[in-house]
């Protein structure tokens, strides 16, 4: 099945994303002689079958129940098995975003690892641009080959397991956009600097998670001659939700008066309860929505150094 393309039913050989929490799912390759069991019961593949992607499916014992999803991108990047660290929404949409790159594009990508970034790579640039990838451990490229062909990516992907370091990317005036997930991306910048369209602007992506990587990959950039050179880090704050009422100014000073006169009866009674006091019902005030962030933005996975390559111009 291909992630580019939305299909309504489930087939068997079909992949579904089963989605118990957002913390809780698992990809399923439909079988008819299968069964997925976890703590809520025993669901039998053969009734997903023909039901539409979304549906509501009840285990056997009725202890609890699941949502049948389609694969995207997205629910790739929480699912996947995890052959190296992998890149997650915050960074992806993000670089994404600033390499600028659309339907068309067509991009390089050195550090395959899962495979993760590479789903959401192809749907952007999906459905006439194409992404080069290139891993240098085999077993993964393999994998993440697999994974692409099964996927219905592999038109449009082309990957290669290669050391890059020593042999480049041999790749000349071709690419719009390079991204580097590498422990040395400076060493890899003047191959990948002949892999840009040499007449026209492109843009470089860098993923590293220590400072000092991106210290020795600006110097590079800068020496390769690379322009507009930027480190972003994305970090994800969570909002907390809540409700508070909304007082009138009336309801206001009646809540002070109703406070200090309980405070002068306990006076009174030296510390015991009135029981006396009858409360009158009061209509509830109106709530408001609010937000708070916390004081710490956890979530750092690495820093993005961005730059721009500018064209060859004739004299």
């Amino acid at each position: 099945m291909s992630f580019l393309q939305y299909k309504t039913y489930i087939e068997e050989g079909d992949l579904v994303i089963a989605y118990i929490t957002r913390e809780n799912m698992m990809p399923l390759v439909v079988n008819p002689t299968m069964t997925y069991n976890n703590k809520f019961g025993t669901f039998k593949h053969s009734d997903m079958i023909g039901k539409e992607y979304g549906s509501k499916i009840s285990s056997h014992n009725g202890r609890g129940f699941m949502y049948l999803l389609h694969p995207t991108p997205e629910l790739w990047t929480h699912v996947v098995p995890h052959r190296t660290q992998i890149l997650y929404i915050a960074d992806i949409s993000f670089i994404t975003t600033y390499l600028d790159l659309k339907p068309g594009s067509i991009v390089l990508e050195s550090g395959t690892g899962s495979g993760s970034f590479s789903h959401s790579l192809t749907r952007t640039i999906a459905p006439n641009g194409h992404l080069y990838t290139f891993e240098y451990h085999e077993e993964r490229a393999k994998a993440a080959k697999q994974d692409f062909e099964r996927h219905g990516l592999s038109d449009l992907i082309t990957i290669e397991c290669r050391d890059v370091y020593k042999s480049g990317f041999e790749i000349t005036d071709t690419v719009h956009a390079v991204f580097l997930d590498l422990p040395a991306p400076w060493d890899a910048i003047a191959s990948a600097k002949r892999a840009f369209k040499q007449r026209r602007i492109g843009r470089i992506c860098c993923f590293s998670p220590c400072i000092e990587q991106v210290q020795r990959t600006c110097a590079s950039l800068n020496e390769n001659g690379f322009v507009e050179i930027k480190m972003f880090e994305c970090l994800i704050r969570n909002q907390e939700v809540h409700t508070i009422p909304i007082y009138t100014v009336k309801d206001a000073v009646s809540k002070i008066k109703a406070q200090q006169e309980k405070k002068r009866k306990r006076r009174e009674q030296d510390g015991e309860k009135d029981h006396t006091t009858k409360s009158q019902h009061k209509q509830e005030p109106p709530n408001l929505y609010v937000s708070k962030t916390p004081t710490e933005a956890r979530g750092h996975t690495s820093y993005l150094t961005f730059a721009t390559f500018l064209p060859i111009l004739d004299e």
